[in-house]
Order: C-alpha cells, then sequence, then structure tokens
C-alpha cells in the first residue's frame, strides 16, 4: 500500500452537535465513568444505529474502482443526514470522516484518492457523535473475489469478535474477552495485535476502560451493568509486529501481510450483552455482506497467552 492524495476536511451543517474537540482536534481529558446512566445509553442506541447504518451504506458501496475518499464522502453524508457528527473528524488532526484500512494496513488507514482493486480487503470503520454520545462500529469488506486466506482471515476476525462479544455479562472479567478471541484466531494459525484494543465508550470517544484482545490474567477488571465498551480484534495472516506511517496515523504490518478487523460497541445488562451497533433492520454489516466462507467456531482448545 502507498498512501494517496488526501482532500480537505469535508464540511458539517451548523445545527449539528459537535464533540468538545471539533474545532480545536484536542479531545477533553476529564475523567470519565465506566458505568452509564439510563439516559447515557438510551442516547447510545440512537448514535450507535447511526454509525450502523452509516456503516451498511459505505459497505454496500464497495467495489473495484471506487476510492477510499468515495467511501469517506458517502459515510460523511450519511452521518450527516442523520444529525450526527463524524467522530473521528479532526479528532486530535485526524482529517477524515471515517478509517478505511486497506489489505497490510491494520487500523487508522486515511482516505484517499487510492481506489480499491479486486482482490483487496477493506476495514471501514464508522463512528457517529449524536445526541452527546459517540457509536462506534467497523468491518472488513471483500472486494470482488480474494484469495483463500483472505477470506479465511475475514470469516475468522468475524467470528472471534463474536466470541468476545459471546462472553460478556456482569460478573465476567475482562481477561474473558480476550482468551475468547484468542481461541478462535490462534488456533488457525493468525496472530491478534495487541498495541491497539478496545476502549471505554460514552459521552467521550474513548474512555480509560480497556478491553485488549488477548489473554492476559492481570486484565481482571470486573464487569458490571451499564458498562459501554468496543470490542474490536485486529488479526493479521502473519506476525502481530506492526509499524505507523509518517502520517501519524496509519498502521500497517511489519511483514506486510493482510490483516482484518471487526468491532461492535457493547453494553453490559443486567443478565448479559446488548450490542448498541446495529442497523434500523437489525442485520449488521458483517451479516449482510457476508460470503459463504469456512464456518468459523472455537476449537475448544486452550491457546495460551
Amino acid at each position: 500500500m502507498l498512501p494517496g492524495l488526501v482532500s480537505p476536511l469535508r464540511p458539517v451543517a451548523p445545527g449539528i452537535r459537535r464533540p468538545d474537540y471539533a474545532a480545536t482536534g484536542e479531545p477533553s481529558d476529564r475523567a470519565a465513568r465506566a458505568v452509564r446512566t439510563a439516559d447515557e445509553i438510551e442516547a447510545m442506541r440512537v448514535a450507535g444505529r447511526v454509525a450502523a447504518d452509516a456503516l451498511v451504506t459505505v459497505g454496500a458501496a464497495v467495489r473495484p474502482g471506487i476510492t477510499t475518499d468515495e467511501l469517506d464522502e458517502i459515510g460523511h453524508e450519511a452521518m450527516v443526514a442523520a444529525g450526527a457528527y463524524p467522530s473521528t473528524l479532526n479528532y486530535r488532526g485526524y482529517p477524515k470522516s471515517l478509517c478505511s484500512s486497506v489489505n497490510e494496513v491494520i487500523c487508522h488507514g486515511i482516505p484517499d484518492s487510492r481506489r480499491l482493486v479486486e482482490g483487496d480487503i477493506v476495514n471501514l470503520d464508522v463512528t457517529a457523535y449524536i445526541e452527546g454520545v459517540h457509536g462506534d462500529t467497523s468491518a472488513t469488506f471483500l472486494v470482488g473475489e480474494v484469495d483463500d486466506r483472505s477470506a479465511e482471515l475475514v470469516a475468522t476476525t468475524r467470528a472471534a469478535m463474536r466470541a468476545g462479544i459471546d462472553v460478556v455479562r456482569p460478573g465476567a472479567r475482562i481477561f474473558e474477552i480476550g482468551r475468547a478471541i484468542e481461541a478462535v484466531a490462534l488456533p488457525r494459525g493468525f496472530s491478534i495485535v495487541r498495541e491497539f484494543i478496545g476502549h471505554g465508550i460514552g459521552d467521550q470517544f474513548h474512555t480509560s476502560l480497556q478491553i485488549p484482545h488477548y489473554y492476559d490474567p492481570r486484565n481482571d477488571t470486573v464487569l458490571l451493568p451499564g458498562m459501554t465498551f468496543t470490542i474490536e480484534p485486529m488479526v493479521n495472516v502473519g506476525a502481530r509486529t506492526l509499524e505507523m506511517w509518517d502520517d501519524g496515523w496509519t498502521v500497517v504490518t511489519r511483514d506486510l501481510q493482510r490483516s482484518a478487523q471487526f468491532e461492535h460497541t457493547v453494553l453490559v445488562t443486567t443478565d448479559g450483552v446488548e450490542i448498541l451497533t446495529l442497523p434500523t433492520d437489525g442485520v449488521p454489516a458483517e451479516e449482510r455482506f457476508a460470503r459463504p466462507e469456512l464456518v468459523v467456531e472455537p476449537t475448544g482448545q486452550d491457546p495460551g497467552s
């Protein structure tokens, strides 16, 4: 992958509520609560739905020949039309309204003039800010026909995210999420990125709550009803080592092998988990655009740490 030309920041209508960093690029450093109020949770359902609807809209446009900047425009317009501010826009100076990570780009790829080509895979990461809170979701899409290992990577990453979500419940510990993700990905010869993890989310884009996607018994924070956070494993074909481009955002695999990611914002309920980033019709992007690939399920093996 080589960087292309990046277009200017897209405008947002004056009447749309903005997060605190929209003008300056610097988010607040105030402390954030781990547990959300009932009003915040209801608002997060709205933000999650807007983000999920936008992701579905952008995903439907993925095809050979389209530029990632054109995908950014589609996502931007979808969020603004819904009355939301694209959360990534000017967050710490990020210049676009979503992230587009193609092939060996692990995360935070900047949409630009590069055109997708047959055989690419692309993760699209969409976050919407509305009613004072954020909703964050992503999916990896196949561009035309891809090779078997890339298809397996995408299917495995999707299953790994779902396995991590399935263990969320009151009283569970955060390390159980990473253990479930490893049980899907590692036995199939893939690696899991450790430097970028899930995060708490609410009225702030990122809070101090951390959700690693790998098993470490030291990650023993107990999950409580009302907690909201993302689960977003990044899974590589090759080694988990990475590098960052000079733009300060684009993270790539050091061995230039491919990487995939899926993400939902979730809520710990009184008896389990609720996915907050579901689209209006309830069919998330990872199901809507799935192809008849491998059926990927946990093996039951202990992958270790």
